[in-house]
């Protein structure tokens, strides 16, 4: 079954290149000029991955952001004509998942979606669960419980928390994670690791004590207190 990606962008020749790629790779599009209306084609359809405008009409980026992720861990991939890097990291401290910066490729672009939806893909294979103190993963329906409680994770948390559960004891670098959640192409740095695991943190609560940080190293999971 095809997938299905919301592109969200005001302007229309943009939109339309980036749908023509989207179309040719055999996915299903949906588009919104604007940010109500792409809350609205959201609740309206199952969305697979939202491409997202900043700077849009009527709500911006980043309140749809804020509110997609309210009940979504959808994957989002912020677009904006900005390089400044606090804009990245609030991008994802409010949950997007990666961020492109304007002009860009169209194909590297596709070739960004396309990785975060293997992603998705490739945890629907793993074993059913994965445990350790407290915190149970479920992979086919990618939900996480702390104690048997619902936690909500976006995406690229989810894979954070499953990449250093399915290593425990291990020290896991930056490095490692860049590669393995965002990959080899993606343009970032510490601060955007150390941002993610911040939010990811403080969701899991008194459990985020298994998520320990190792100095001039990276982060490990320890399963035993």
């Amino acid at each position: 079954m095809s997938k299905t990606i919301l592109i969200v962008e005001d302007e229309p020749i943009l939109r339309e290149i980036v749908k023509d790629y989207l179309l040719e790779d055999g996915y299903e599009v949906l588009e919104a000029e604007d940010g109500k209306q792409a809350l609205a084609l959201f609740q309206e359809h199952e969305v697979d991955l939202i491409i997202l405008d900043i700077m849009l009409p009527e709500l911006d980026g980043w309140a749809v952001c804020r509110r997609i992720r309210k009940s979504s861990d959808v994957p989002i991939i912020m677009l904006t004509a900005r390089s400044d890097e606090d804009d990245t990291l609030l991008g994802f401290e409010l949950g997007a998942d990666d961020y492109v910066t304007k002009p860009y490729s169209p194909p590297i672009l596709l070739a960004r979606a396309k990785r975060l939806l293997e992603n998705r893909r490739v945890d629907a294979q793993e074993s059913d669960t994965l445990s350790g103190r407290g915190i149970t993963i479920h992979f086919p329906s990618r939900t996480v419980t702390l104690d048997g409680t619902n936690c909500s994770l976006t995406h690229t948390e989810f894979e954070i928390l499953a990449c250093l559960m399915k290593n425990k004891g291990m020290i896991i670098t930056r490095e490692q994670l860049i590669t393995k959640v965002w990959g080899y192409d993606f343009v970032g740095d510490d601060r955007t690791v150390n941002s993610h695991i911040r939010n990811l943190r403080s969701k899991l609560g008194e459990h985020a004590r298994c998520i320990v940080t190792v100095v001039r190293s990276g982060y490990k999971f320890e399963d035993q207190p």
